[in-house]
């Protein structure tokens, strides 16, 4: 028997580098004001800005309501086991 996946799509709207919807994610790894690590359907997204907040978080949707100003959407496809001091998940991004 197949295993059927129910995937729902990763989509990112941004409005005018202010305010913005992601959907398709399946964990907030981490935040501050200056970056979002989210993972997402396509792999692990990194948004990096200024003054950045994660709003509204449903999960069980899988979407993340985010504001601030964002500078950049980077993908990876890193699993996010491996951060750490000295990880490959830490030279990547930092």
């Amino acid at each position: 028997m197949e295993e059927v996946r129910n995937t729902r799509g990763h989509k990112v709207t941004l409005n005018n580098r202010g305010s913005g919807l992601i959907t398709g994610v399946s964990a907030v790894i981490s935040f501050d004001p200056n970056e979002i690590l989210l993972e997402t359907e396509q792999g692990v997204l990194l948004i990096k800005g200024s003054d950045l907040n994660v709003n509204k978080l449903t999960l069980e949707k899988g979407e993340v309501e985010v504001d601030g100003r964002v500078d950049s959407f980077t993908y990876s496809d890193l699993k996010p086991g491996l951060k750490g001091e000295n990880g490959l998940f830490n030279r990547l991004f930092k």
